[in-house]
């Protein structure tokens, strides 16, 4: 077989469905209520993700393809973050405002990682016009669409499924549906369905190996008029069916398991946005399953980016620490983050390795769970220095920071700021050393702009560089 390749990921996939917004409050609970037998919890951090087909989207974005979302909304509040949520990670929305209805809204509240209640804040889409939503479907296929995504989470979105497939098929766009429910003659027409073992199982009844797993897709396919069926088996891997073909049983590549949450989405996102670029089924549902793999290695609903995803398939281990190149790094840190470690990042050429670099390395790891530094590549450090620096050429001093016990990670820079390299990162502290003000340090607007926080960390008295160079001058 041939080595499987990471898609362009330049098609354009349209994503519709049950749109919602997940609210995370947590805080310590270190008292019970006087008033009832409950936990008080203070509230001392919120978080907001976009869920449901919300989710799809940003995934596929993750991937670097182009997509549309299209769904329902009330005009409020919730309605508004979720938007921003969605179009700040490149997606384009195109939602139906109901004012009869909110936006629906899962808040969950946490203490010590433990969910201690969920509120849902929703109500049907009965009375939604089910004409503006294929309208709105056909808005955000204009441009050459190859794929549409049907995301269904049982809210009513969906409502006009058939109609969604047909107007999908008629434009000439592959049909995918992760899909909700028993009733699966509502997705008759599709080109493909997605459903886990409990969902397939509820519909064609109990698998007993995988002979039968596949006699019941094939009749699944041939009742639902469909191309195909991928039947995700979670630490089973999953199976592609399809008719007149040898079924493709992939095993699962999750190295560990943290959380599957949002997993479903990653597939079917990965899928459709492989498809999209003209990538064949079977090397789709490959790159699907390593996404997939990936994500549930991480806490919360998560996305793969294609370095990850090309170092899943490549079957290099995620980079663990030392000198490593930006891909590498990027890469690392998603997992890192996604475990809740916090990241602290700093930079500078490093030249001559000395006791106030080794003191205030020491210090910036200190502040968090792994330090990374940036350093300036052998022409950066000649426009800042001039023709005579560096001493000690990149390799060489990149080789001595990560032989520190305070270093984690090492990465090369060319430019003449780390400020797109910050950005990238986007690291929980950022740090300098010296007597700057925050406002001159490359990559603060990004950091604080994200949350994170820039510390500056006074240096050593007495050790520089250049201090070190003017005394062996005065010496020879």
């Amino acid at each position: 077989m041939a080595a499987l390749r990471i898609p362009a990921f330049d098609g354009k996939v349209t994503v519709i469905g049950d749109v919602m917004l997940d609210r995370y409050w947590s805080g310590p609970a270190s008292r019970i209520s006087p008033e009832a037998p409950v936990p008080v919890v203070k509230i001392t951090k919120r978080e907001d993700r976009a869920g449901g087909a919300a989710n799809v989207a940003i995934n596929i974005t993750a991937l670097g393809a182009p997509c549309t979302l299209v769904g329902i909304v009330g005009e409020d509040e919730a309605a508004d973050k979720l938007k921003a949520l969605i179009e700040e990670k490149g997606a384009q929305t195109n939602f139906i405002v109901c004012q009869e209805v909110p936006t629906i809204t899962k808040l969950r509240v946490l203490s010590r990682n433990q969910q201690l209640l969920r509120a849902d804040f929703e109500e049907g889409y009965a009375e939604i016009d089910n004409g503006r939503m294929l309208q709105a479907l056909r808005q955000s296929m204009r441009g050459g669409c190859r794929v549409v995504i049907l995301s269904d989470y049982g809210k009513g979105a969906l409502s006009s499924v058939q109609q969604m497939i047909k107007t999908a098929r008629d434009h000439g766009a592959a049909v995918l549906i992760d899909p909700k429910g028993t009733d699966f003659h509502k997705y008759s027409g599709a080109t493909l369905l997605t459903p886990n073992m409990s969902e397939f199982q509820a519909v064609a009844g109990q698998v007993k190996n995988e002979d039968d797993l596949v006699a019941k897709g094939l009749k699944m396919i041939s009742d639902f008029n469909l191309e195909a069926l991928l039947v995700t088996r979670s630490e089973d891997g999953m199976s592609l069916i399809r008719p007149g073909l040898p079924p493709v049983h992939l095993p699962t590549h999750a190295r560990e398991v943290y959380d599957v949450t949002g997993a479903g989405d990653t597939v079917i996102a990965t899928l459709g946005a492989c498809l999209a670029c003209g990538a064949d089924l079977v090397e789709a549902c490959e790159i699907a399953n390593h996404a997939a793999g990936i994500v549930v290695g991480k806490l919360g609903t998560s996305t793969a980016s294609p370095a990850e995803i090309a170092a899943e398939i490549s079957g290099r281990a995620p980079a663990q620490g030392g000198v490593v190149t930006e891909e590498e790094l990027l890469a690392a840190v998603a997992r890192l983050k996604a475990q809740g470690r916090k990241i602290v990042m700093t930079n500078g050429c490093f030249d001559l390795l000395h006791q106030g670099h080794v003191d205030y390395l020491q210090q910036a790891r200190a502040l968090g769970d792994v330090l990374i530094v940036a350093v300036n590549s052998d022409e950066s450090v000649q426009q800042l220095k001039g023709p005579s620096r560096p001493i000690v050429p990149l390799k060489n001093r990149m080789g001595l920071l990560a032989a520190l016990s305070c270093v984690d990670f090492v990465v090369p820079f060319s430019e003449q700021t780390p400020q797109r390299l910050i950005g990238e990162v986007l690291p929980d502290i950022l740090v300098k050393g010296g007597d700057y003000k925050v406002e001159e340090i490359a990559g603060h607007k990004e950091v604080l702009a994200n949350g994170g926080q820039v510390t500056i960390l006074p240096f050593t008295p007495g050790f520089s560089t250049t201090n070190i160079v003017k005394r062996i001058k005065e010496q020879l």
